[in-house]
């Protein structure tokens, strides 16, 4: 679940040099998320770090992305994306999983945190948020992609927002770029939450049948969600940079589903037993043992890829955030 090349802190800024605003997010290392629902208090505390990015000469509190990257942590595709945002009149948040827990990429090694430190990062960044005063606090969003899709995904289901947020506060929207869909909750309630994910058909780190299995199970539910397939895309096709392979990405898109119960316990995808002493690298130890484990995927572009995911990023967030027609 890779993404484009890691940026230090010093370099998130925006193409136009706009630098932002740094924030600082009181963030958590759930083990799971079952410690995630049932004993916050117990989660080891990690502050994470932001920069917000806030059109100019604005007038009236402005809807906001949360921008949430992959496995190589934040990559000029998210900056240019933030510049787009604030280019629409949306403010933009990126934030960095990674620099204060120590963790240069997890392409080799999904392990090192928790997915649901993942999700719990965007929880903690939407209340943040909801206290600046450029911000309309019921209109925060999440873009998150790759492993920062399956993060915005997972935040947006109340069984595990409610309890972080209350009932008061939650994601207005989120877009799932190429998301791991490979954790999902049994009830995928989300709300009054806006969902949309997109994904190439050629992806191979993350398979397009998972999230569109997961898309539709939570259009069952009642939920607004709706979900695009590029054809010919592979992973990070937004990135605008040639196709090539990273080697040491540790990924086994075909292996089952691990569902996760309304207490948030992790589902074994055998015993169908749900455990609240499981954690992510007991479910990856039995994908290597099962046989769906390999070594070496693809990122990249080619022809309009970068372009077409421009347009409907574009097009889902005018329509979200600003009030136009989808």
């Amino acid at each position: 679940m890779a993404e484009a090349s890691v940026l230090t802190a010093r370099e998130h800024v925006l193409p136009s040099g706009d630098a932002g605003q740094p924030l600082s997010i009181d963030s958590a290392n759930p083990r799971n998320y079952y410690q995630a629902i049932n004993a916050p208090a117990e989660m080891p505390r990690v502050t994470i770090d932001g920069r917000l990015f806030v059109p100019k000469n604005a007038s009236k509190r402005l809807p906001v992305v949360i921008v949430v990257p992959g496995s190589l942590g934040v990559a000029p595709s998210h900056l240019r994306h933030a510049q787009t945002f604030v280019e629409l009149g949306i403010a933009a948040c990126v934030i960095d999983p990674f620099g204060r827990r120590g963790v240069t990429s997890t392409v080799s090694n999904q392990a090192q945190y928790s997915f649901a430190a993942s999700a719990y990062d965007v929880l903690a960044s939407v209340r943040v948020l909801s206290r600046e005063p450029a911000i309309d606090a019921k209109r925060i969003g999440a873009q998150g992609h790759s492993r920062g899709g399956s993060a915005v995904l997972t935040a947006a289901m109340r069984r595990f927002s409610a309890p972080a947020l209350g009932d008061s506060l939650a994601l207005h929207a989120i877009y799932a770029a190429y998301p791991w869909c490979g954790h999902q909750f049994q009830d995928p309630d989300v709300g009054a939450t806006v969902v949309r994910a997109v994904i190439g058909d050629r992806d191979d780190w993350c398979l397009p049948q998972c999230a569109q299995g997961h898309i539709q199970a939570i259009r069952l539910r009642g939920g607004r969600a709706t979900l695009r397939l590029f054809h010919g895309a592979g992973h990070s096709f937004d990135r605008g940079t040639a196709i090539e392979t990273l080697a040491d990405a540790a990924v086994s898109p075909d292996s089952p589903i691990t569902f996760i119960a309304d207490d948030g316990a992790m589902v074994h995808p055998v015993s169908g037993k749900a455990d609240p002493e499981t954690v992510d690298y007991d479910t990856f130890v039995y994908a290597l043992k099962a046989g769906y484990g390999r070594r070496g995927a693809k990122i990249g572009s080619q022809g309009g890829d970068a372009e077409a995911f421009r347009a409907d990023m574009i097009e889902f967030w005018s329509a979200t955030m600003l009030g136009g027609s989808r």
